[in-house]
């Protein structure tokens, strides 16, 4: 998953403060069976009015998310209309993901060297030791448990801290911003743009920390290729840096308390061949990012762009000005690409590209090292814990609400 998949979905809440961790018997369980429907492009309205074209078609979504004439720097051009109702963590103009084309180039070289697929390989084995060491924590803790706690949530923290040399960063204060930077509903304008401002106020210091002993780390290393490009900002630095330690780690956490509800229920079959080997396990990693869903979809309408000139997608002429939704979701389900589900597809390999990760200019950058937790977790944690299963229905299952993605907030689990 990436920061453009958070940040893009920014604008489709309202500004009612709710409580973020609410118990969701109201919300069915994943709808990651469920066909989304795909067709042309077709108009909308996100909650601020702003009128939307939404596109749910593969070879339409991929248009969209590939297509210069529709960019993300005309979502914030003087003459947007309005797509948030309540502020967001990435939603200033000057950050990699609002901007397109050679400055958009300029930037994104200053990190991408450290998220190839070779330079996220060298990550693999001690990636691999953070699982084992986890699931050793939870065995010893006892059955039930808690596997968000102590599982799903910790793991991508220590691997985007051990990156970018956060060690020892609070969890409980990571949380917090991460889930004021991702609030539709969940908290007020008011404490969004506090609790942005005191990570930002994080990042800044971070940076002048590294910059005054430099370190074998992301953040020391964002700094050096600022410092040789020359024309970078201070602002943008420490969007880049923030938006890392979000985007790092939120959506892979989500993806997997989500892919473990539905293996751990519906897809309870797959779970031994998922301890049999790890290519089993890569596999189904893939199929589990196309088909489970990362957010709700009441909130969330899709990948915006914004129309530079007329463009037609799909037999649809889109005017210029106008604003566009690219539904991932459904383009992964879409019928006419996708022919199986999770039941019949899950260890079988894609037909076609997914669109989870995006495409295009602002595909997401950490994408390979999602894949790798993802695999490396559910292989570990099936291999070790065979009998692992819920300790409740799913319609007790408590999830996080009034944020941009959907996950539990806790899973209780026996063995």
């Amino acid at each position: 998953m990436s920061a453009e998949n958070s940040a893009t979905r920014a604008g489709t809440g309202t500004a009612t403060p709710t409580d973020a961790h609410a118990t969701a018997a109201v919300l069915p369980p994943l709808h990651c069976l469920r066909r989304l429907s795909a067709g042309p492009p077709r108009l909308g309205t996100l909650p601020t009015g702003t009128p939307v074209w939404l596109v749910t078609r593969h070879a339409d979504v991929r248009q969209v998310l590939t297509d210069p004439r529709l960019g993300r720097a005309p979502l914030h051009a003087p003459d947007a209309p309005p797509l948030s109702v309540v502020p967001n963590l990435l939603d200033d103009p000057q950050s990699m993901l609002n901007i397109d084309g050679t400055e958009h180039q300029r930037l994104r070289r200053t990190v991408q060297r450290a998220f190839t697929p070779r330079a996220i390989a060298r990550w693999r084995p001690w990636v691999a030791s953070v699982v084992e060491g986890l699931l050793d924590e939870l065995i010893d803790q006892g059955s039930p448990a808690d596997i968000v706690a102590a599982y799903t949530r910790p793991l991508p923290v220590a691997v985007i801290s051990r990156l970018m040399g956060l060690d020892g960063l609070d969890g409980k204060r990571l949380a917090h911003w991460s889930d004021h930077a991702l609030s539709t509903t969940a908290y007020s304008a008011t404490a969004i743009r506090a609790a942005i401002a005191e990570f930002s106020a994080f990042g800044a210091e971070l940076i002048a920390e590294r910059r005054a002993a430099p370190g074998d780390d992301l953040v020391s290393g964002l700094l050096a290729a600022a410092a040789e490009s020359g024309d970078i900002t201070e602002e943008q630095l420490v969007s880049l840096v923030i938006g890392l330690v979000v985007a790092g780690h939120e959506t892979t956490m989500t993806t997997l308390g989500n892919a473990l509800v539905y293996l751990l229920g519906d897809g309870r079959e797959a779970w031994r061949r998922l301890a049999s080997d790890e290519q089993s396990a890569a596999t189904a990693t893939e199929q589990l990012l196309r088909s489970v869903p990362l957010g709700d979809k009441d909130h969330l309408p899709g990948l915006l762009r914004r129309a530079l000139e007329d463009v037609e997608v799909g037999g649809v002429v889109i005017p210029a000005g106008s604003v566009v939704a690219a539904d991932a979701d459904a383009a992964n389900q879409d019928p006419e690409v996708f022919t199986g589900d999770l039941r019949t597809e899950l260890f079988a390999p894609l037909g076609a590209p997914m669109f989870t990760f995006g495409a295009g200019p602002h595909h997401c950058l950490g994408a390979w090292l999602a894949r790798m937790e993802l695999e490396l977790a559910l292989h570990r944690l099936a291999r070790r814990l065979p009998s692992l299963r819920p300790a409740a229905p799913a319609d007790a299952i408590e999830w996080r609400r009034g944020l941009l993605t959907r996950s539990p907030h806790t899973l209780q689990v026996v063995w």
